[in-house]
């Protein structure tokens, strides 16, 4: 994700999860914060808008995915597999262990997205959402390099390469 990519992230996650950041926000990730890494999914169109972004950070060993949204005409077509999928290998390739989020714990899809890569429920964060005082579950994954999960991602990667055959930047999205 560049700077000039922000304008569009937040009108993305505006439309997508009604309560995002603000863009000062992000323009202070992408400037301030050495521990933040994000991406964006442009859409193979003439006008290059999105069709998700994801970002987490570095703490130590660990990831910590901060966010994963993808525009509201663009569900149901593996984007977010695609953006998990390339957020955990970004982390594999800088040297993290395993990785950790928090969702709102009504969004059952995310959840359940989320453990087709490995990530199970370990806590829940009360209250964690200020619009609506919503819990959030935490979720984590094993180690990377534990056979399940470095099967299940070796799978996954699979299955996200037959699909987006052929899509330009592909293997640079999926560095493992």
């Amino acid at each position: 994700m560049a700077l000039a990519d922000v304008p569009a992230v937040v009108e993305l996650e505006r439309l997508a999860i009604e309560h995002g950041w603000e863009q000062a926000a992000y323009e202070r990730e992408l400037t301030g914060n050495a521990l933040a890494h994000y991406l964006v999914l442009e859409r193979d169109a003439p006008d290059g808008s999105l069709a998700g972004f994801g970002g987490f950070w570095t703490q130590v060993d660990e990831t910590h995915i901060v966010t994963v949204a993808v525009a509201v005409d663009a569900r149901r077509r593996g984007f977010a597999s695609l953006l998990v999928m390339a957020l955990i290998d970004r982390s594999i390739a800088l040297g993290m262990t395993s990785a950790t989020l928090e969702v709102r714990e009504s969004n059952t899809a995310a959840r359940a997205l989320y453990r087709r890569f490995g990530f199970y429920d370990v806590g829940l964060r009360k209250r964690y959402y200020l619009d609506n005082n919503e819990d959030a579950v935490i979720m984590s994954t094993e180690a990377y390099d534990a056979p399940s999960l470095s099967a299940r991602l070796a799978r996954r990667r699979g299955e996200i390469r037959e699909r987006f055959a052929g899509t330009a930047g592909l293997e640079e999205l999926l560095q493992a």
